[in-house]
């Protein structure tokens, strides 16, 4: 081969090597700014605000080797999405909780984008609905497992993290803020309770009064039997609200998962049908007054037929394909 030929090859071959180093370089250099402009703002605020051109910069655009956590709301007053606000008060538990641990680093950060300030963003990823979680990884795109199932899950921060830990393998510890009102709570019932008892200490008889008794145990029993417990563990939201069509839900339309709500209107539904049957049990056991009788047994049974029937309508809306109704489908 002519030695000019050679020269020219090598050149060639030199000017390829500077190239790439230079592009890998300014690949560098453009990764460091990003990394240290996000560990900026984690530091003034543990969740970053990103409007459209920031969405797009930090976390869609390469080079990018760290995973990002995104909560895509609506905050704004005029959109009335309240799980937006329980949820956002969870992702502040759970990123503060990142920020000041010991393992913080820029391997992870969180984020938020609201409706109002990158509507363009929703509409670039078909986003309807709020509040929505995604993990973008530092390579590839998200997969279907990178979105959190919000309705199966719910939105307590231990939840969330635990999600995060599965995508990332970055160990999240939860600390929630010391709360308070549940032990003033309990000393001002044991207090009122306390002096109740001080005042009739001469009188205790309500304490036999088997009324008394039946009611309480009746709250518990509706407590325990409308999913209370499962609000406690899961922390779902009251209603959901369409940010499109402002219709607001009270039930959730699956079987895996229900709104506080649902759990009230459960409570009321029960309490009807309980009373129903109490007034049946007067009518059919009591002396008095036929006609009175009569009529309690008509109001009784009126009670447990109209509100069973509701009852089991919700029911037959949750699990799909229940073939039983009685009176409202």
């Amino acid at each position: 081969m002519p030695l000019w030929k050679l020269s020219f090859a090598f050149v060639a071959f030199v000017c390829y090597l500077a190239a790439s180093c230079e592009a890998q370089k300014t690949k560098d250099m453009l990764l460091s700014e990003k990394v240290q402009q996000l560990v900026d703002w984690t530091s003034r605020r543990s969740v970053i605000r990103l409007n459209g051109d920031k969405f797009r910069r930090y976390i869609k655009s390469p080079p990018r080797n760290y995973s990002v956590v995104v909560m895509f709301t609506a905050l704004e007053p005029q959109r009335q999405c309240v799980v937006c606000r329980h949820a956002s008060e969870e992702m502040q538990i759970l990123a503060n909780s990142w920020r000041y641990s010991g393992s913080f680093s820029s391997r992870l950060f969180f984020a938020m984008v609201d409706f109002d300030e990158g509507p363009d963003v929703f509409q670039q990823l078909n986003m309807n609905s709020a509040p929505t979680f995604m993990h973008f990884p530092p390579k590839g795109k998200p997969r279907r497992a990178d979105t959190f199932d919000l309705q199966r899950n719910g939105i307590m921060a231990e939840q969330l993290a635990k999600w995060i830990t599965d995508r990332t393998e970055v160990v999240l510890r939860v600390f929630r803020p010391p709360n308070y009102s549940g032990a003033v709570a309990l000393m001002l019932l044991m207090t009122l309770v306390g002096g109740l008892l001080f005042l009739r200490r001469n009188n205790l008889d309500f304490l036999y009064n088997k009324t008394g008794w039946g009611i309480a145990l009746l709250c518990i029993v509706f407590a325990m039997t409308s999913g209370q417990m499962w609000n406690h563990i899961r922390g779902p939201p009251y209603a959901h609200k369409n940010p499109q069509t402002g219709q607001v839900a009270y039930i959730h339309g699956s079987s895996q998962a229900q709104f506080v709500a649902e759990t009230h209107i459960v409570i009321l539904l029960n309490a009807a049908i309980t009373l129903g049957m109490i007034l049946l049990h007067d009518a059919a056991s009591g002396m008095g007054d036929a006609s009175k009788r009569k009529i309690l047994c008509l109001v009784g049974l009126g009670l447990v037929v109209f509100f069973f029937s509701f009852l089991l309508s919700i029911f037959r809306s949750k699990y799909s394909g229940y073939p039983y109704s009685f009176l409202i489908k």
